[in-house]
Parts: structure tokens; sequence; C-alpha cells
């Protein structure tokens, strides 16, 4: 679809005056690393740009005692740059620094990366295991959801074309190294998509799994939580065995998703490493 006008705006309300205004005919240009591409090959949804990429309010990393706030508009290598981030929250800065080429990097941001709703996506596995909340604002209200419940299908997400992705929430203890780990499995080229991601958050008491939570990446429609395996793995002993049984399960959750496909029995063998590596980073930090 041809471009007929672009709008350059330095502050949210004004983006979203005109995301009012054009509705469906408007798309959101953040960093530009997937809409760009997609205009090249005349495959972009609508003829109205609204360039949000300078809004300052909305690229920020700030860390509270109980939350970080990421700003739709952070660039990857700003989560990767930031020390407390690799510190604490290990498993988002190895995800981050996963994302592609130095360039991409620079320019992409982990609110296009939700927004985008690619089943590929490696910001949002561990967004995902860190049970994030995004800040979703339109001219009339301004509301959260659970990033776990804001993919509809592939494709599609709970953002009306009137809203914006303000801010990610993530709910931290500040002094807290957080257990959480991620790993890929992709092409050798920098540039390819992921094959495989999984990120694992996991909490430990007495050797016993108090709690964890478990997200994929490219093995469904769009990035999702895996319920069934963390369900599992709930209140049993943090071995070798557990990770083990909680692979299989995991193999065969898969099965059943991907029934029909030609990826099926690649995906269900190599997801197993993945997600034992994944579990054994969160655990060891």
């Amino acid at each position: 679809m041809g471009i007929t006008k672009v709008h350059k705006v330095f502050d949210i309300n004004n983006a979203l005056q005109l995301l009012e205004k054009h509705r469906d005919e408007a798309e959101v240009l953040a960093g530009g690393t997937d809409l760009l591409v997609h205009i090249r090959e005349d495959k972009n949804k609508g003829n109205v740009i609204i360039d949000i990429s300078d809004i300052i309010e909305m690229k920020k990393i700030e860390i509270f005692e109980n939350e970080i706030i990421l700003g739709a508009l952070t660039t990857f290598s700003e989560i990767v740059q930031n020390e407390y981030i690799k510190d604490k929250i290990t498993g988002l800065w190895k995800a981050a620094k996963s994302v592609g080429s130095p360039q991409i990097r620079n320019m992409g941001t982990i609110g296009g990366n939700i927004c985008n709703a690619s089943p590929a996506a490696d910001g949002v596995p561990p967004l995902l295991a860190l049970d994030a909340i995004l800040n979703i604002k339109g001219n009339d209200e301004e509301r959260t959801i659970k990033l776990s419940e804001f993919y509809k299908d592939r494709g599609k997400t709970a953002l009306k074309a009137n809203e914006m992705l303000i801010s990610i929430k993530i709910p931290i203890s500040k002094n807290k190294k957080i257990n959480i780990g991620f790993e890929k499995l992709g092409p050798r080229n920098a540039l390819a998509i992921s094959k495989i991601s999984s990120s694992v958050y996991i909490e430990i008491k007495d050797k016993l799994i108090k709690d964890i939570r478990v997200a994929s990446g490219a093995l469904g429609g769009y990035p999702l939580r895996e319920y069934s395996v963390e369900d599992f793995m709930k209140g049993k002993e943090l071995c070798d065995r557990t990770i083990e049984e909680a692979a299989m399960k995991y193999s065969e959750t898969l099965s059943q998703r991907l029934a029909g496909r030609s990826s099926l029995e690649y995906k269900r063998e190599a997801v197993k490493g993945v997600f034992k590596k994944a579990v054994y980073s969160a655990a060891h930090g």
C-alpha cells in the first residue's frame, strides 16, 4: 500500500490524536526495523505513518523498589547497556543481546517487538516469564493488561486502532537477583529470526519449586506461556529428573499444538535442549 502521509510527532498526546483521526489507515513507526521492510515490500497495512521515534518520555529505563519501567521506545541496545538489567535480570539482558545485529539493536524497540506480535520476537518470552504488565493509552482512557493476555491470535493483539503501548512494567524486588534464564536456537546468521526460544523464571524454597513461569518463542502463532509445563513443575524438587520430565512434557505439548506441521519433529526434539538450558541458566543465575 502506498504511503500518502507521514506525521512526525514529539509527544504522546499528539500521536494519540492522530491515531484517533486516522484509525485503521495509520501505522506507528517506532524503530522501523520491521515497518520499513514492510513498506519497501509493499506489505504495510496503512497509508498514513505516525513517526513516534523521538517521543522522549517513552525512552526510559526506571528502576524502583518494586518494579522496573521500560518505555516502549527503549531500544535493545539501551537494555543491553543497562548494568542493573545485566546483573539482576540476566535472562532479559541475554534476550536483548541476541536480537539481530548491532544496527538492529540500536534501532529496534522493546515496544515494537511486543506490538508486532511476531511468534519469534526475542524480547517477548523473558517479559512473559517476568509476568510483565503493559501500560496502554488511548485518547479517552489509559489501561493496563498483562502481557500474557495481550496476544489474541497470529498477528493480532488487544491493542485498539486508536491506542499505543506506552510502557512495560516488570515486578521486581530491587536488591534481589531475579532467577530468569533465556535460550534460543536459530541460524548462525545474526540477522535471521529464532527457530525456537524459551525463557524460564523460577523461585526455589527448601529445594522445591515455589513458583515457575515458562514462555516460548516461535513455538506457536505468537509468543506464549507454557502453563502445562509450569503446573507440572510447581511443588517438585528442582533436580535433573524433574527437569528431564518437564522437558518431555514440553515436547508433548508441542506435539498437540504443531500437529501436521513439517517443523514438528525437529521442534519437539530441539525444544527439550533449549528448555533445559533455560532452566539451568535460571537456577544458577
